[in-house]
């Protein structure tokens, strides 16, 4: 498995790293933990060394299987898992209070099995507590030896600016797909400039990317999906022409749209490391394939060129959830 750094800060990982929220959260019923904890260990074996968790997913049964199903493999991968969401009164409500980031560090620690976290985000930007306030109570937590690495997910360049100020981030945590192109406007910059390395989650679009989906698509109720407008059946519908413009590409490169959609992600900068998840095998061999294809500069400019000329139908997240990122 190739290998990419995250900026300039060191921290060494495998090009692909795998999402793990889908195995207990957010899209539809919970698979079997035992299946799981197997599939993770595939992913090991696979020469992925980057798995990515948050206290929030389940709430907390997420760290515990990525906890369990790592123990065996500790020195050879990087765990990434966040704080700053906890629920309150059935609703996501954002606390990174110093006190919160400890209880939340804590509990991760335990649940993880782990002394340390190798890289620590703040899963999203908290309006009432002041970005350095949080990044002094991380630099104290590295002191303790709690913490590696830190970084931020869904922020705001101004916010990316003044964190990294107090304490160098290693990692910053967006959406980035073929269908979600908006980090190339200021976040990619800002990254590039400041040296810090760039996290795509969903980079399959929730898996629209893929192709598996048209407007007759139907979500389990528990789908996070039900409540994205991009997933209505009249914007699945309108956004066809994306998929059918992947498939096109990934007839002539002999590869499936998921590869193509990841591949254009690796193309992008040497310092993006996408983490699809999944919870199936197959699907795991299938990304992991992408690192094998490789985009020309002319390819490149040519897909990109075939984008600009597609407008997305429908927002990426309800607006409620929308208000919680770039601050």
């Amino acid at each position: 498995m190739e290998k990419r750094k995250l900026g300039n800060s060191g921290l060494e990982v495998s090009a692909l790293g795998l999402g793990c929220m889908g195995m207990s959260f957010a899209y539809g019923q919970v698979s079997d933990k035992r299946e799981m904890i197997k599939l993770i260990h595939e992913a090991v074996k696979r020469g992925i060394t980057f798995f990515d968790t948050a206290e929030m997913y389940g709430p907390f049964t997420n760290e515990e299987l990525v906890g369990e199903a790592l123990a065996p493999y500790r020195d050879q991968v990087v765990i990434a898992t966040k704080f700053g969401i906890k629920l309150q009164d059935g609703k996501q409500v954002q606390d990174s209070r110093p006190d919160q980031i400890r209880k939340s560090v804590e509990g991760s620690l335990k649940r993880l099995k782990i002394k340390t976290i190798d890289l620590l985000y703040q899963h999203r930007v908290d309006p009432n507590v002041p970005i350095e306030e949080v990044a002094e109570t991380v630099k104290d937590l590295m002191k303790e030896g709690k913490v590696k690495h830190w970084g931020l997910s869904e922020a705001g360049v101004q916010t990316i600016r003044r964190a990294h100020k107090v304490l160098p981030l290693t990692a910053v945590q967006s959406e980035y797909s073929m269908w979600w192109r908006r980090p190339e406007e200021e976040l990619l910059p800002i990254l590039e400039e400041l040296g810090i390395g760039f996290v795509p989650f969903s980079p399959l679009g929730r898996g629209f990317l893929t192709g598996r989906f048209n407007k007759s698509s139907k979500f389990e109720k528990s789908d996070f999906r039900n409540i994205v407008p991009r997933f209505t059946p009249e914007n699945l519908d309108a956004n066809q022409i994306l998929v059918d413009l992947i498939k096109k590409i990934a007839a002539e490169k002999d590869a499936t749209p998921a590869q193509i959609a990841l591949a254009w992600l690796l193309a992008q900068k040497p310092w993006i490391v996408p983490i699809p998840g999944t919870t199936k095998l197959e699907r795991l061999e299938e990304n992991l394939g992408s690192v094998n294809i490789k985009l020309t500069p002319e390819e490149l400019q040519g897909i990109n060129s075939a984008l600009e000329k597609i407008k997305i139908v429908g927002d990426r997240y309800p607006e409620e959830l929308e208000k919680r990122t770039g601050l």
